[in-house]
């Protein structure tokens, strides 16, 4: 029998060059990544996610996503992503219908565990910033992929809280789209050395 191979968990996230995921206030700039969207920047999203994934999900994240990619038709991303099963962070697990989906449980750090320790593929990690932050505090993320825009938005919904603790990542790889996108990801090192 081979030896079990733990789930990595991976983040994604959209960002401006000041960290901002989400624009404050009147959302004059809510769809700020539009103009900066083609297909080649498409086919790299679709290539960092890999053939199959499931996703983890904040609620807020999971209720956004469940009222646009069941109805978006079909495309590659929308396929992967509707057949990827759902892990939410949710207290009312009742009113999940956008599958396949399971709720982490009462305690969710011990539910990622339990999910993580298990075979399967890869889980992701969109939006969601505040259980972004909570996974990373404790150590459970081994990678991090971020869409950088170049663009500034001074103020917003940030990725990482101040809550969460100094940390090391390792560089593994740049891409760029024709509009000047950067696809960076890191490898989750440890605690920050000083």
């Amino acid at each position: 029998m081979g030896e079990l191979k733990m789930r990595k968990i991976r983040i994604f996230e959209h960002m401006s060059l000041d960290g901002v995921i989400e624009h404050d206030g009147d959302y004059a700039y809510g769809a700020w990544t539009a103009p900066y969207r083609t297909p080649a920047g498409l086919a790299l999203v679709i290539e960092a996610h890999g053939t199959s994934f499931d996703l983890l999900l904040g609620r807020r994240t999971y209720d956004l996503w469940a009222g646009f990619w069941p109805k978006a038709g079909k495309s590659p991303m929308a396929d992967s992503l509707n057949a990827a099963t759902k892990y939410v962070a949710t207290h009312r697990p009742d009113s999940l219908g956008w599958g396949p989906v399971k709720d982490l449980g009462a305690d969710i750090i011990e539910g990622v565990r339990g999910i993580k320790s298990k075979d399967g593929p890869d889980l992701i990690v969109w939006g969601s910033s505040t259980l972004t932050s909570v996974l990373l505090g404790q150590g459970l993320i081994d990678e991090v992929v971020l869409f950088v825009y170049p663009v500034l938005l001074g103020r917003g919904k940030r990725i990482f809280s101040d809550r969460v603790d100094a940390c090391e990542l390792a560089f593994v790889s740049t891409k760029a789209t024709p509009t000047g996108v950067l696809l960076n990801t890191y490898r989750h090192v440890g605690a920050l050395r000083t």
